[in-house]
């Protein structure tokens, strides 16, 4: 029996007023640094068609199959009636000090002193830093980012993921959750092949790979966005489609979101 076809995704998306002139250095930045990388299995260099648009980057944190608009009424409709609230006050409580994840009031005073109920949630917090490959760096076809490493906010999103995939909105995936955003996927260079819902994951790997240690090496410490915060949480249709704004280049349409607290 074939697998449903996957429709949506739910998502943190990582644009925001704050982020989003970061990113989009950032990914000047790693365009132009990677148009010199030549190596034996790309002689010509790393196709710019390659890197994911800036419109497109979000962490990913679970997919969804949802065939019909009852499906996608009542999934919008659970989005809004989770309780975020509880599952970010777990997430902080699970830390003992959270005081670099927390958002700062009144001339610098951290909130880490206050009693940690839902009325005084300080936000969650992101760092963007380094680069990694989904396979073996020297035959990769997937470059990742991921956030640094945060308490809270794998807690916060390991519950919120949990909840989806009891209610049966997000499909079953007993692999760890890996948070990261795509920055490089050579299965959107025109004319390579995919396969069924190629292009995501481990198990997924392009006809055109590359050899990326060079350009791991040049990333392992380079932070592509620092200290925003998580505004809320979207529902988001499969494949990006191309926008009038040229900045963005493609975004993934976005059925719904929920601010967060």
């Amino acid at each position: 029996m074939s697998k449903p076809k996957l429709t949506h995704f739910l998502c943190i998306p990582l644009l925001t007023p704050t982020s989003t002139p970061q990113l989009r250095a950032s990914l000047g930045h790693f365009r132009s640094k990677i148009a010199n990388v030549r190596t034996a299995e790309n002689p010509d260099g790393v196709p710019s068609a390659a890197i994911r648009p800036l419109g497109t980057l979000h962490l990913t944190l679970g997919v969804m199959s949802l065939q019909t608009r009852e499906d996608l009424s009542f999934a919008l409709d659970f989005l809004q009636r989770v309780d975020l609230k509880s599952l970010l006050a777990k997430a902080f409580a699970s830390e003992p000090s959270p005081a670099s994840h927390i958002e700062k009031k009144d001339k610098g005073k951290e909130t880490e002193n206050s009693p940690m109920n839902e009325d005084t949630l300080p936000g969650l917090r992101l760092t963007i830093k380094g680069l990694q490959s989904m396979h073996n760096p020297a035959t990769s076809s997937i470059l990742y980012a991921p956030p640094t490493p945060s308490t809270p906010l794998e807690s916060f999103c390991k519950s919120l993921k949990e909840r989806f995939v009891q209610d049966g909105l997000l499909e079953p995936d007993n692999r760890p959750l890996l948070l990261h955003a795509t920055i490089l996927n050579t299965i959107y260079v025109p004319g390579v092949r995919r396969g069924r819902e190629a292009g995501h994951g481990k198990k997924s790997k392009s006809k055109l790979i590359i050899n990326a240690k060079e350009i791991l090496n040049d990333f392992e410490d380079f932070v592509w966005m620092e200290d925003v915060k998580i505004e809320k949480i979207s529902m988001c249709r499969m494949r990006a489609e191309i926008v009038e704004d040229e900045e963005l280049g493609k975004v993934y349409f976005e059925e719904g979101s929920r601010t967060m607290p």
